[in-house]
């Protein structure tokens, strides 16, 4: 007899990696989602907020471009090559126009937090509702839970979060400057990344 399939199992979409958002001293907002494990397979993309609020996705493919332009809100899409590497220290990402390194310090403090939660309960979209409100307020700017577009909801599970130290990089002729703050939040979805520049081990579930 056919098993019943769920209607989770039809309907979420999911997909596991890591996010970098982070601030320049150029006044460029940047956002590196870096996915390991996703319905279009392994890819990075990125997401520029420039200091004049123009907001720029620079994706690898036009499926990618397509589904996370549907997601998100954007002024301009670029489609070009993106890529990341690991480098001494940190993490290299190149996109089209954007050359940027990161250092990757150690674990946060709401990254050991984080990592009290057991992984599964972290990530269930159930749990990430639940604690939404509280998410708003103890990391301004950031939520785990929100609209996605064309009537779907999407959560955030993050399971690690690590400091960003120091960056470097340019973005087309303008050299981006030293790190800051990723203030004010970027305008790309329902939240923001944290304004402390971080690196976080994240599962996106869409519904």
């Amino acid at each position: 007899m056919p098993q019943r399939v769920s209607r989770r199992a039809r309907t979420d979409l999911r997909f596991v990696g890591r996010i970098a958002g982070v601030g320049t001293t150029s006044g460029v907002r940047i956002v590196v989602g870096m996915w390991n494990d996703s319905p279009l397979g392994a890819f990075a993309d990125v997401m520029i907020e420039q200091g004049d609020g123009h907001r720029i996705l620079l994706a690898p493919t036009s499926d990618v471009a397509d589904f996370v332009a549907a997601t998100y809100d954007f002024d301009e899409v670029r489609v070009v090559p993106v890529a990341w590497k690991k480098i001494d220290g940190g993490i290299g990402v190149t996109a089209g126009d954007l050359h940027l390194d990161l250092t990757i310090g150690a674990i946060s403090g709401l990254g050991m937090l984080l990592r009290a939660v057991p992984r599964a309960f972290a990530t269930m979209p159930e749990w990430l509702r639940l604690i939404d409100p509280v998410a708003r307020i103890l990391v301004p700017g950031s939520a785990t839970a929100g609209t996605a577009g064309r009537g779907r909801r999407e959560y955030y599970g993050v399971t690690v979060a690590r400091h960003i130290d120091a960056l470097s990089g340019r973005w087309g002729e303008q050299d981006l400057g030293a790190l800051a703050r990723l203030e004010p939040p970027v305008r790309f979805g329902f939240g923001s990344a944290p304004a402390a520049p971080s690196l976080v081990d994240v599962t996106t579930t869409i519904r």
